[in-house]
């Protein structure tokens, strides 16, 4: 089987950064945490289990913490998790991707100088909560065309519009169209980070001239998900697994000569790697 490979697979410069943050403080000793899955892959995260890392998942979990240090997940967390942390006196390490950072920045300076903000987001990604904890003020939180055209806002106020880092680009542009449509007075500011945009791009080039089309991700990687939306509506042949072993459930018809690879920005090179030596040799 001929493979295409996209050349920007696997970890993104925040999510290799965090879990080579996880692995020193391994190094290091003593009792770690993450607060949430330090990425969006389950194969790291039960590695980093195996080897002794705690996921804590709530406020509450945190405020029973009396030893070890605590580190921030790539995708960011709520501004009340810090104060947390400085009020019990926990040590971290913050982990949090230096582009999930900039929003953060962005909305509470915007949000201070009484802009509305506007976050073309996933309200449930912890990504997007954690940038909602920094607005002072009114925000709202919208993922479709369908849900800016529903929001009726006042047009004297004056909005800024930013992005989860991870979003469809292109559903990013439609629903700025939106906002510019009903003659809402919007600064933008596209968050979307420069490997997510490449990351799509790609997959797009590469699944609209491909028999088979193939995303590696974990279940819940937003950025992974979005390459398989992309991907599907170019090749009607695409797949998304977490491992090699998911493809033993899929068969391809006899015509299918071209396949393609791509991979979400939590997925290690080893798992990559795999994939494709199956996809030659054994598919």
């Amino acid at each position: 089987m001929e493979v295409i490979l996209a050349k920007t697979a696997g970890f993104c410069f925040g999510v290799n950064r965090a879990v080579d943050t996880v692995y020193e403080q391994i190094e290091k000793g003593g009792k770690i945490y993450t607060y949430g899955p330090i990425i969006h892959n389950e194969t790291v995260v039960e590695d980093l289990e195996k080897k002794g890392v705690s996921v804590i998942n709530s406020e509450e979990e945190l405020r029973n913490i009396t030893e070890g240090t605590v580190i921030i997940r790539s995708h960011g967390v709520k501004k009340e998790v810090y104060s947390i942390l400085e009020e019990k006196g926990i040590s971290y390490v913050d982990a949090t991707c230096p582009f999930v950072k900039r929003i953060h920045k962005i909305v509470e300076k915007e949000s201070k100088e009484g802009k509305v903000i506007i976050i073309v987001g996933n309200s449930s990604h912890p990504e997007v909560e954690g940038i909602c904890s920094y607005v002072d003020g009114e925000y709202y939180v919208v993922e479709s065309v369908e849900e800016a055209d529903a929001l009726n806002l006042s047009k004297e106020a004056e909005f800024t519009i930013v992005s989860q880092t991870t979003f469809n680009s292109t559903k990013f542009k439609d629903i700025v169209a939106i906002f510019d449509k009903k003659g809402y007075y919007s600064s933008v500011v596209n968050t979307i980070c420069n490997a997510t945009a490449e990351r799509q791009t790609e997959a797009k080039e590469i699944a609209s001239k491909v028999d088979a089309m193939i995303v590696i991700g974990g279940s819940h990687s937003s950025n992974s998900r979005k390459l398989f939306e992309i991907c599907s509506k170019e090749c009607d042949l695409t797949f998304f697994i977490r491992t090699k072993d998911d493809l033993n459930s899929v068969t391809l018809p006899d015509s299918a000569e071209l396949v393609g690879i791509t991979a979400g920005a939590s997925t290690p090179n080893n798992i990559i790697e795999e994939v494709q030596k199956y996809v030659r040799t054994d598919f």
